[in-house]
C-alpha cells in the first residue's frame, strides 16, 4: 500500500521520548512481569493475566470522533460520524504529549494485516503493561528486523488522562480521536483494550477500499478442501465461536479484507466472549484460558485458590479473552487464504422469526449486508441494559466504518458475482418466540447447519420459499429437528409469528430506504415482500 509516513513519524516521534528503550517490543513475560509490578493485574491459575477494566467494560461507541479536514471532508460518512476540528485535536494531542511526560510509556511496533501488498504498520503507545500485551496479541508481531522503520499509523493509549469536552470537543472524559491525514489514533480515559484493536479496524477501513480491497468485519476459516468461509456478524452473534472448528483451519475471528491475493486476516490473535463459555461447546476457546499469555478482561476470579468463574458476570456480561491466534490449534498462522466459496451473514435476531439459515440470492446477499440486522447483545457498548436491542448495523459493523456504506457493498457485490460465492443467512438468535419468550438456538443445531452449507450438500436439499422475507429455506437437512428449520413451526402462537415477521419486515424496509439510491432495482428487490 502506498502510504506517506512522514506526518505520522512525526507524530509518533513526539511521545517516544516517553517511551525508553528498555519499555520497546517488551516479551509476554517481561509484560506479566511489569503487569503484576505495576499493579495492573493479577496471574491466575493455569497462568492468564486477569485485569479488570473498571467503568468501561465495553466501547464507548459515542465518544469517537474523526477529525474533519478538508482533505477527506467528502470520503466520510458523516451521518455515522461524529466531528471534532484539527485545532480541537492539536490541543489533544498537545494536553495527552504532557500527560505522557509524567510517566514511562510502552511501545510496540506492530503491524495491521497479514498480507503485506495491503498491510500498515503500527506504533503503539500505551500506559498499561497489560495493554500493550493486548495489542500485541491483537496485531501482527512482525520480526524484529522488520521492526525499526518508521510507522503508517500511530496510536497512543492513556486510559488514566481525562478528556475535557469545552476544550477537546468530545462528549465525555472519555475520548477516541482519529486523524487520517496526521495518521494518528488518540484514546483516553478508558481501560478498555479493544479500543486501540478497533481503531486500526477504522483505519483500514478507510484507507483500503482506495485499494479495491473489500475490509470486512467477519471471521474466516477454510477446510481441507480449500473451501474458504466469510462469517459476517456483530458482536455477540457468533463470529469467534463458529468460526473456531476443529474441523476447519481459522484465519481469523474478527477482521479481515479481500482482495486480488485472495482473503487475509488484519489481525494476530483472537478477543473472546468469555462469558459462560462452555468446555464442551467451545473447547478451543476454553483452552485458551488455561493459557499463558492470555489477557481476561474482567472475569472473576477466587483471590485465594485463582480458580476463574466464567459464569459469574458480576464485573461485566462483556468479559473478554485476548490471545494469540496460534493458541487455537488448527489456526492459520499465515493469516491468509483464497477466495471465499460461502458467504455466512450472522445475525442474533431477537424477535425469534429468522429460520436457523436461509439461502441467499446476490441480491439478497447485498441487502442484508447493508441492513446489518442483528441485536446488539448486553455488555458490548457502554450504556446497554441487560437485554438485547434489535438494530440495524449496516455492514455488520456501522460504528468502524469511515465511508459510506455504498462503497463497501459496492466492493462486497463485485466480488461476490466475480468469484461466484454462495451466500447463507444464519440466525443464532431466538427460536419459538422473541427474546424472553423463546430459547436460544441450540448451537449444535446451527453447528450442523454450517457444516451443510460448506460441504455444499445444503445445495441440494429441499427448499421452500419464506412468504415474507423471500428467501430459501431448507425443510429437511440430515441431522436436524425438521421442525426448528421453520420458525413459525416453533411457535405455540403462529398468529403471533406472523405478526412478528411481518413487524420485523416492515423495520427492514423502512431502514433500507437511505440505501435505496445508492443500490440497483435487484438489490431494492432483495428485501422483504411488500
Amino acid at each position: 500500500m502506498s502510504v506517506s509516513v512522514s506526518t505520522a513519524h512525526r507524530a509518533a516521534s513526539c511521545f517516544d521520548d516517553c517511551a525508553p528503550d528498555k519499555l520497546a517490543d517488551l516479551s509476554a513475560a517481561a509484560l506479566y512481569q511489569l503487569a503484576v509490578a505495576r499493579g495492573e493485574g493479577d496471574v491466575a491459575k493455569d497462568g492468564p493475566l486477569v485485569v479488570k477494566t473498571g467503568e468501561h467494560t465495553g466501547r464507548s461507541a459515542q465518544d469517537k470522533f474523526i477529525v474533519r479536514h478538508t482533505e477527506i471532508e467528502n470520503k466520510i460518512w458523516w451521518d455515522a460520524n461524529k466531528d471534532i476540528t484539527p485545532e480541537q485535536f492539536d490541543r489533544l494531542h498537545r494536553d495527552m504529549l504532557a500527560y505522557a511526560s509524567e510517566r514511562d510509556l510502552i511501545r510496540q511496533n506492530l503491524r495491521g494485516g497479514a498480507d503485506k501488498d495491503y498491510a500498515i504498520n503500527v506504533r503503539v503507545f500505551t500506559e498499561f503493561a497489560w495493554h500493550s500485551l493486548f495489542i500485541q496479541h491483537l496485531l501482527v508481531r512482525p520480526p524484529m528486523s522488520e521492526r525499526g522503520g518508521d510507522p503508517d499509523f500511530t496510536i497512543v493509549d492513556l486510559p488514566g488522562f481525562e478528556a475535557d469536552p469545552s476544550v477537546h470537543g468530545c462528549a465525555s472524559k472519555t475520548v477516541i480521536a482519529v486523524d487520517f491525514v496526521r495518521r494518528m489514533v488518540l484514546i483516553g480515559g478508558t481501560s478498555y483494550a479493544g479500543e486501540m484493536k478497533k481503531s486500526v479496524f477504522t483505519i483500514l477501513n478507510f484507507l483500503l477500499p482506495e485499494e479495491n480491497v473489500m475490509p470486512m468485519h467477519c471471521s474466516v476459516n477454510v477446510g481441507a478442501g480449500a473451501d474458504p468461509a466469510i462469517f459476517f456478524g456483530l458482536s455477540g452473534t457468533g463470529k469467534t465461536t463458529l468460526s473456531a472448528d476443529p474441523k476447519r483451519t481459522l484465519i481469523g475471528d474478527d477482521e479481515h479484507g479481500w482482495g486480488p491475493n485472495g482473503l487475509f486476516n488484519f489481525e494476530g490473535g483472537c478477543y473472546a466472549k468469555m462469558i459462560r463459555l462452555s468446555p464442551s461447546a467451545e473447547p478451543e476457546i476454553y483452552a485458551t484460558t488455561k493459557r499463558f499469555g492470555t489477557v481476561l478482561e474482567n472475569v472473576v476470579m477466587d483471590p485465594a485458590t485463582r480458580e476463574l468463574d466464567l459464569d459469574d458476570a458480576a464485573l461485566a456480561e462483556n468479559s473478554r479473552g485476548a490471545y494469540p491466534i496460534h493458541f487455537i490449534p488448527n489456526a492459520s498462522i499465515e493469516g491468509r487464504t483464497g477466495h471465499p466459496k460461502n458467504i455466512i451473514m450472522l445475525t442474533c435476531d431477537a424477535f425469534g422469526v429468522m429460520p436457523p439459515i436461509a439461502k441467499l440470492t446476490p441480491a439478497q446477499a447485498m441487502y442484508m449486508f447493508l441492513s446489518g440486522y442483528t441485536a446488539k447483545v448486553a455488555g458490548t457498548e457502554k450504556g446497554l441494559g441487560k437485554e438485547p436491542q434489535a438494530t440495524f448495523s449496516t455492514c455488520f459493523g456501522a460504528p468502524f466504518m469511515p465511508r459510506h456504506p455504498s462503497e463497501y457493498g459496492k466492493l462486497l457485490g463485485e466480488l461476490i458475482d466475480r468469484h461466484g460465492v454462495d451466500c447463507w443467512l444464519v440466525s443464532t438468535g431466538w427460536t419459538g418466540g422473541p427474546h424472553g419468550e423463546g430459547k436460544r438456538m441450540p448451537i449444535k443445531e446451527t453447528r450442523a447447519l454450517l457444516a451443510a452449507a460448506l460441504n455444499g450438500s445444503l445445495n441440494t436439499a429441499p427448499m421452500t420459499t419464506d412468504p415474507i422475507f423471500g428467501f430459501s429455506v431448507p425443510t429437511k437437512v440430515a441431522g436436524v429437528d425438521e421442525r426448528i428449520l421453520t420458525p413459525r413451526n416453533t411457535w405455540d402462537d403462529p398468529a403471533g409469528y406472523d405478526a412478528q415477521a411481518q413487524k420485523l419486515a416492515a423495520m427492514f424496509i423502512e431502514n433500507f430506504k437511505i440505501y435505496e439510491a445508492y443500490v440497483s432495482d435487484a438489490v431494492k428487490s432483495g428485501g422483504p415482500m411488500q
